[in-house]
């Protein structure tokens, strides 16, 4: 589906560096990520991957506002990033630690909702939309307890939309799911965003699951002193074919840059 870009979900990244200081006094810097480059066009779903410990989910905090950079530049639209914004919201990993566990699957999503104190009628109307939209009609009064762990990363994605970001930053949200439940949940993450006109940005260290959602994969080297070395376009359609020749050809070639 062709949606037109918007320059206000546009991410901007240049010559960004995160480092810490080991001992204070001698100034001795250890950098996380450096000299990160980046451009993310409006409503593109880009996939950051790199094996566990490279800076991803730093680079992700960074992007958020979460975390301060040392130096470098991270603009989303014209606007620089020093704090987090409404205009990106965070998706993690485990679900549970982000949903109320006293509130239903309607409270839980209408929860944003509430805060800005919109009214109740207009308050249903936003969270049956985003509750069908990830396929949870019929369950608004279950209880988090009550749900599987693809249920619950469901109601955090739809609280997370029902508050109508640009931008959605997921840092591993399928990681914890079984096999058979991420693979759903891939699906129906990529119908979401085909539905929306949102930015993604994609954390994951599985190649298979960065071809099967990204449009562009950003390939992340070993840290420290991290940074993405390549950039993959995915000439594939979706919904995407694991058995593919291409996906496969396009698997090993990623692959390469991690048997190094």
């Amino acid at each position: 589906m062709m949606r037109a870009a918007s320059r206000q979900n546009e991410i901007h990244i240049e010559q960004l560096n995160k480092s810490y200081t080991q001992q204070p006094s001698a100034g001795d810097l250890h950098y996380i990520i450096q000299d990160v480059n980046l451009a993310v066009k409006g409503g593109e779903f880009f996939v950051l991957l790199g094996p566990s410990g490279c800076g991803k989910s730093t680079l992700l905090s960074l992007i958020a506002g979460f975390v301060s950079k040392t130096s470098g530049q991270v603009r989303v639209g014209e606007k620089e990033v020093d704090r987090p914004g409404q205009d990106r919201a965070v998706v993690f990993q485990q679900a549970d630690s982000s949903l109320f566990p006293w509130l239903t699957v309607r409270e839980n999503v209408e929860f944003g909702l509430r805060m800005k104190r919109i009214p109740a009628a207009k308050r249903k109307d936003i969270s049956n939309q985003f509750i069908s939209l990830v396929g949870l009609a019929g369950h608004e009064s279950k209880y988090p307890r009550e749900l599987s762990g693809g249920m619950k990363q469901r109601v955090q994605l739809a609280r997370v939309l029902s508050n109508d970001p640009a931008i959605l930053l997921m840092d591993e949200p399928f990681g914890a799911l079984d096999a058979m439940t991420r693979r759903t949940m891939q699906r129906e993450l990529v119908r979401i965003w085909q539905d929306t006109d949102k930015t993604v940005i994609f954390v994951t260290h599985d190649i298979q699951e960065a071809l099967l959602l990204g449009g562009r994969i950003g390939i992340m080297s070993a840290g420290p002193s991290s940074k993405i070395t390549d950039i993959y376009e995915v000439p594939l359609a979706y919904p995407r074919d694991l058995t593919d020749p291409a996906f496969h050809a396009l698997y090993n070639q990623i692959q390469s840059h991690f048997d190094e």
